[in-house]
């Protein structure tokens, strides 16, 4: 029996821009801890499709949790634009709370 992470990686093999499939894949990849891979991952997802808003909230947390504020903090901003600019207001409110919450505790 396959395991989630290896029907997600079949998927992405069939449709390797299918931004839905890599943002799972990147979230599976979080979820076993795998971090770093995580992280190369929602990359790459927002270099072929900046337009995903969620992405930009799993990435800067993830380069919280591994001590990279300063990206994270670039990351946050970059989606509040993003999803100011798609109208998404839950997202944008969502991004900015985790923006000021890693700005208060950098002080």
């Amino acid at each position: 029996m396959q395991t989630r992470k290896e029907r997600l990686l079949e998927f992405l093999a069939k449709d390797p821009n299918d931004s839905f499939t890599r943002y799972a894949l990147a979230l599976e990849l979080a979820g076993e801890g795998q971090t770093e891979e995580a992280i190369l991952t929602f990359q790459l997802l927002l270099e072929m499709n900046p337009e995903y808003v969620g992405t930009y909230y799993q990435l800067a947390k993830l380069l919280e949790k591994t001590g990279q504020n300063d990206k994270a903090l670039g990351i946050y901003k970059a989606g509040i634009a993003v999803a100011g600019k798609a109208g998404n207001q839950h997202a944008k409110s969502e991004l900015q709370s985790a923006l000021v919450n890693l700005e208060i505790g950098d002080i």
